[in-house]
């Protein structure tokens, strides 16, 4: 099916699990959940895979293990894209990311390598600001306080030496257009304005 984007009853769903985050109510409403919530997000996944591959969708349910909060469901629904993006709708609206939200240890010698390089350090200094330029933020994850060991703390780029992860994202608040097919509009006009961030990454970290 095509994609025409989530009801106003799927942000609301998330509320009311917000607000009793039970078996019960999600038994209640897992029909709903299936059809309306989860079931336009795998459209959207169809309709973004000749351009950025193959997505799936994280399980609703929140490991409880290590954690205070026993809350059994996610109150948000997130689905991960092959090529390095994200996307997310919760009670808040919709939101999504591209990049390397944690890079392996190989990935970050590489990426750290090619920071302090003449040619690519440069040149990601420009990607992220014409990225920002656009309306997008872009952040650095895992971020040390300072240089990495047996980095010079004094280097032009040592901002971009302190993150472990680096990716973009953007939000929209709950919204009409929302139900309809712009939904898909802005999620691809955010990541096709991500993709010289991702091509870095991949030419130089991966």
């Amino acid at each position: 099916m095509t994609f025409s984007g989530w009801p106003v009853e799927a942000l609301e769903f998330y509320e009311g699990l917000a607000a009793d985050n039970s078996k019960t109510y999600w038994t209640a409403h897992l029909e709903f959940y299936e059809s309306r919530v989860r079931g336009p997000m795998l459209e959207l996944l169809t309709a973004l895979e000749p351009e950025f591959g193959p997505g799936k969708i994280f399980r609703p349910y929140r490991d409880v293990r290590f954690s205070k909060d026993k809350s059994p469901y996610k109150t948000h629904l997130g689905a991960w894209i092959e090529s390095g993006c994200y996307v997310q709708l919760s009670a808040d609206g919709l939101a999504a990311g591209s990049g390397l939200y944690q890079m392996s240890p190989e990935q970050l010698d590489r990426y750290r390598t090619a920071i302090l390089n003449d040619l690519t350090g440069p040149e990601l200094s420009v990607v992220i600001a014409d990225i920002e330029k656009a309306g997008i933020a872009v952040h650095g994850h895992g971020s040390l306080k300072t240089a990495p060991r047996g980095y010079p703390k004094d280097h032009p780029r040592v901002e971009l030496l302190r993150h472990k992860g680096l990716t973009t994202w953007k939000e929209w608040p709950p919204a009409e257009w929302l139900g309809t097919p712009r939904a898909q509009t802005e999620i691809l006009e955010f990541l096709r304005a991500s993709l010289p961030l991702r091509d870095w990454l991949d030419q130089n970290a991966r």
